[in-house]
C-alpha cells in the first residue's frame, strides 16, 4: 500500500530580476521584474509503507523542495501530493502525527533547555499518552544512550548528540513517516554509524517509512533499498539501490600482492592499471571473466601473497548517472 504518492508534482518559484546601475535602481522601486525558476518539474513517484528510500541530488537540484512539499511546508505550484492518505499543505496539523522530520542544519529541541525537557513538552504537544511515552523513552534510551545527556542543554551538545535527541523528538509519537534532510552532516563516523543502525531496526520493529536525502551517500548504500536521484528538478533515476553497480559501471579492480617480485604481469581478460614495487591493479569487465577466473590463472603463474576484489565506489555511480543524464542517454535502457 502507497504511503506517499507524488503525480506530476512541479514547484515554481517567482525570482526578481534587479537591474544593476544608480538610474536602475530606482526603476526596481517601481517596476521589478521577475522570472520564473523551477526547483521541481512534473516528478511523480510512490512509497510504499515500510520502505527505505534514498532521495539523492546535487544542490539545487530539488531535494528540500520535495520534502517541504511533502510535508506541508510549501505548497505545490502543480500536480497532486498525499501522505498518508493526506494533502499535506490542506491537512498540516493533521499530517504531523504522522510523520516525523529531523533536519540535519536544524533543531526542533529547545536550545536553552535539557534535552528531556523538549522531549516533555514535545509529549504535550502530540498529546502521546503516559504509557507509550515510557516505553518509547526507554527504548530510544536503549538504542541510543540518551541517558548520557538528556539532563544537558540543547546548546551544550555535540553534533552526534543533538542529532540523537533530534531522531528522538522525531519518533516520539509513533510516526509512521520519517524525513530525514541531511542528518549526519557534520557527524564523526562512530555517530554516523550509530544512526544506521538505529534506522535499520526502527524500520524492522516498527515498519517505519524512510526517505533519507543525503551527501553522505554512504548513508544511502548501507540504509535505504531504493535510490531515487533528482537532477534539475527531474526525477532521472529511481530503482534499487542493490545491483546499481552491475549496471551501471561493469568494472571491478582486482588488487594483488605478489609474494616474489615480478618483473612483467599480464593476465588475460583483464587491464593492468598501476603497479607499485609487489602490489598490481588490473581493471576487468564484470560480464567478460569473473574474479574467480583471473585468480586462478594468477595463481597459475606467479606466486601471490594476497587478493582481493573492489568495487566501485557508489559516489562514482551516481556520477556516471549524471554524466549520462547530462548526454541525454536513454537511463532506462541503459540501466
Amino acid at each position: 500500500m502507497a504511503i506517499i504518492e507524488a503525480q506530476a508534482l512541479s514547484k515554481h518559484f517567482k525570482v526578481p530580476v534587479r537591474k544593476t546601475g544608480r538610474p536602475a535602481a530606482v526603476l526596481n522601486l517601481f517596476s521589478l521584474q521577475h522570472t520564473r525558476r523551477v526547483a521541481v518539474d512534473q516528478v511523480s513517484f510512490t512509497i510504499e509503507r515500510g520502505e527505505m528510500v534514498g532521495y539523492v541530488g546535487p544542490n539545487g537540484a530539488g531535494k528540500s523542495t520535495t520534502i517541504k512539499m511533502l510535508t506541508g511546508i510549501l505548497m505545490p505550484s502543480e500536480g497532486q501530493v498525499k501522505v498518508a492518505g493526506l494533502v499535506p499543505h490542506r491537512e498540516r496539523k493533521r499530517l504531523a502525527y504522522s510523520i516525523g522530520v529531523v533536519f540535519g542544519q536544524k533543531t526542533q529541541l529547545w536550545w536553552d533547555v535539557p534535552v528531556i525537557e523538549s522531549l516533555r513538552l514535545l509529549r504535550e504537544i502530540y498529546k502521546i499518552p503516559a504509557a507509550q511515552y515510557k516505553i518509547n523513552l526507554e527504548l530510544f534510551n536503549d538504542l541510543l544512550d540518551l541517558h548520557e545527556f538528556q539532563n544537558t542543554p540543547v546548546r551544550q551538545l555535540s553534533l552526534g548528540q543533538r542529532m540523537r535527541s533530534d531522531l528522538v523528538a522525531a519518533l516520539l509519537h509513533n510516526p509512521a513517516i520519517l524525513f530525514l534532510d541531511e542528518p549526519t552532516i557534520g557527524v564523526d563516523v562512530v555517530a554516523k554509524e550509530r544512526f544506521r543502525t538505529f534506522i535499520q531496526q526502527l524500520n524492522q520493529e516498527r515498519q517505519v517509512t524512510v526517505l533519507l536525502t543525503t551527501h553522505d551517500l554512504s548513508d544511502i548504500e548501507k540504509v535505504c533499498d531504493r535510490l531515487m536521484i533528482i537532477d534539475k528538478g527531474h526525477i532521472i533515476y529511481d530503482g534499487p539501490v542493490a545491483g546499481l553497480k552491475e549496471r551501471v559501471t561493469p568494472y571491478r579492480v582486482l588488487v594483488v600482492d605478489f609474494a616474489d617480485g615480478v618483473a612483467n604481469v599480464a593476465i588475460d581478460g583483464a587491464e593492468l592499471m598501476e603497479r607499485e614495487g609487489q602490489q598490481a591493479r588490473f581493471r576487468f569487465n564484470r560480464h567478460e571473466v569473473s574474479a574467480s577466473e583471473l585468480i586462478v590463472e594468477l595463481a597459475g603463474k606467479y606466486r601471490v601473497k594476497d587478493i582481493s576484489v573492489e568495487e566501485p565506489e557508489i559516489e562514482s555511480i551516481i556520477g556516471e548517472i549524471y554524466r549520462r543524464s547530462a548526454a541525454g542517454q536513454d537511463l532506462g535502457s541503459s540501466l
